[in-house]
């Protein structure tokens, strides 16, 4: 069950950091036409955002930053995907659907991640220390 856990984390997690640095942060810097380093930095950091997940989900000894990082980083990233993909699936000919994911689901899942994650670690008797 645990490895289930994992992979379904992985398969939210991975697209949506790629898709987030790829489309904000990547377009407000100039790299040229047609140049591939915002893909591949976008691909490290979608990368790196997998690793941390999955090692983390791995690990039976979690403390405070665990449990806050890692509710921020998965339900930021459900809210990144419900609200980047979903108004390009049921609105398509809004223009800029994709946007509330962006600035509004994703960044407001990341926050309601991160206190969830620290609810639970104070539910929890605070097992270890970070």
């Amino acid at each position: 069950m645990r490895t289930l856990l994992r992979i379904v984390a992985l398969l939210l997690v991975v697209p949506a950091t790629y898709y987030f640095v790829f489309w904000l942060p990547m377009s407000l810097v100039p790299f040229g036409e047609g140049s591939p380093l915002p893909g591949l930095i976008a691909l490290a950091s979608a990368a790196a955002a997998g690793w941390y997940v999955w090692r983390l989900l791995g690990s039976v000894e979690t403390g405070l930053v665990t449990h806050v990082m890692l509710g921020a980083i998965v339900l930021g990233a459900i809210g990144f995907c419900g609200g980047f993909f979903g108004p390009m699936l049921f609105a398509p000919e809004a223009n800029q659907g994709p946007l509330l994911g962006l600035f509004i689901t994703g960044p407001l899942g990341f926050l309601l991640g991160g206190i969830g994650g620290l609810i639970r670690w104070l539910s929890r008797g605070r097992k270890g220390a970070g």
